[in-house]
């Protein structure tokens, strides 16, 4: 009898589970880059994605070349930036490419994001420097927080923000890492903490394959053409599927709206990567993701 009870609690909570969270979107997709009403032509130019949209200043003629893209990307090319600040003074170093040929995963993952999200060479595109999204109030007075890089002092810059780029790896095994496997630059969660981890929550980052690492680019966490909703499904995830809520383009559920006391969804997307501080790396393989 308390095994059946405990079945028919189990039971109720998917139910529960399933009934809050997989939920269809009430507004499009594209969120905010819908761009105030431009939609797609506001990145692409479907038929003069060299010209930059009339705005390339740099007179670089390469960017329609790459998805007809119709941003000026040309006054970021070879720009040093430096990301994730480990001690206040020092990060990850990337030279973002000297072309949209380049050929490397950052011109995709992370030159096409900053023609619009960097506040430094960049400034000239529509980004205001504030979250689109409406937030909820527990989120207290940051309810406008910028989406420009590279603007203003170090706190609020490349340097406070997540390391990218072509040296920001992502590696299996060892004290903060997973027991997975990594083959050419693509990881498998196959290991006996991080398959755990998979069913409990799953494996949404999208890394990018460079010199055989597997590394972190803005599109590793983020599609940019979903900005409210995620796909879950077998292969990523044991959760059960459905399309999820999410916010700010994460490829993850993602609902701070939830209402839910103690909810780990915002530390479970980060362990997908920090598997040394998630819950299966330290003896507990039953701790579910609550939203």
């Amino acid at each position: 009898m308390r095994k059946v009870f405990i079945a028919v609690l189990l039971v109720l909570g998917l139910v529960a589970f399933a009934s809050a969270q997989i939920q269809a979107p009430t507004s499009d997709v594209l969120g905010a880059h819908l761009n105030y009403g431009r939609g797609c032509a506001g990145c692409h130019a479907p038929h003069n994605g060299a010209s930059g949209n009339g705005i390339n200043k740099s007179g670089d003629l390469t960017g329609g070349t790459v998805a007809l893209w119709g941003q000026d990307v040309g006054a970021l090319f070879g720009k040093t930036i430096i990301t994730g600040s480990t001690d206040g003074s020092t990060g990850f170093t990337e030279v973002l490419p000297a072309s949209m040929a380049a050929g490397t995963p950052d011109v995709g993952g992370l030159l096409t994001c900053l023609s619009c999200h960097d506040g430094n060479y960049a400034e000239g595109a529509m980004m205001k420097n504030q979250v689109y999204e409406t937030l909820p109030a527990t989120y207290g007075s940051l309810n406008t927080i910028p989406t420009l890089l590279g603007k203003g002092t170090n706190v609020e810059g490349y340097l406070a923000s997540h390391p990218v780029g072509l040296n920001a790896a992502v590696s299996c095994g060892g004290q903060y890492s997973w027991d997975c496997v990594e083959t050419n630059g693509v990881i498998a969660m196959t290991g006996p903490n991080s398959s755990a981890f998979v069913k409990n929550y799953g494996f949404f980052v999208s890394l990018s394959a460079y010199n055989n690492t597997a590394v972190v680019t803005c599109t590793s966490c983020h599609n940019q053409h979903l900005m409210n909703v995620v796909s879950v499904t077998a292969k990523k995830s044991g959760l059960p599927a459905g399309t999820y809520a999410t916010m700010f383009f994460i490829r993850a559920p993602y609902n701070p709206a939830s209402g839910t006391a103690g909810s780990n969804q915002t530390a479970q997307f980060c362990r997908q990567c920090h598997g040394g501080e998630a819950n299966e790396s330290n003896g507990s393989y039953t701790i579910p993701t609550t939203f």
